[in-house]
């Protein structure tokens, strides 16, 4: 069996107010974790514009916008959603909550907080998956990624 990711212990559900977003440091990634109030939702805390800590944002429905310069990103898959012409997005992981905590699930190479981690998930679906920053895989073709524009 082989390891697709793990879920990460990340904070008390109380430390997160709702519709706010909070900074966590996970393995030296830098991930912001949303309160929705129906669910919680994290994304990499890092703007794709110029690098704006999105967990200090306004949340506006799904979506944070950047305190630097308004730039929309859409909470559930990275996408930027504003301006709506930009293809950028950030990474988004899937969370759930246990016993009032507040869960990130992670690719295997990442660790927890102190090296704290819940038990390996089996999930059928890849992590990246989920974010709009991959390009869809045709079966039985392997991804080619184009290099970043400097």
């Amino acid at each position: 069996m082989s390891r697709q990711s793990r879920w990460t212990r990340v904070t008390q559900c109380e430390n997160i107010p709702l519709r706010e977003g909070r900074a966590v440091i996970v393995d030296g990634k830098e991930l912001a974790v949303f309160n929705l109030g129906d669910r919680f939702l994290a994304v990499e805390n890092r703007c794709p514009h110029r690098g704006g800590p999105l967990s200090d944002g306004i949340v506006s429905g799904r979506q944070v916008v950047c305190p630097l310069h308004a730039w929309r990103v859409c909470l559930e898959d990275g996408s930027v959603v504003k301006p709506a012409e930009q293809k950028a997005c950030v990474a988004s992981y899937r969370t759930r909550v246990e016993s009032g905590i507040v869960c990130v699930q992670l690719p295997a190479q990442q660790h927890g907080v102190g090296g704290v981690t819940e038990p390996e998930i089996a999930d059928p679906t890849p992590l990246a998956a989920r974010s709009a920053c991959m390009p869809k895989p045709v079966p039985g073709q392997d991804l080619e990624l184009e290099p970043a524009a400097g």
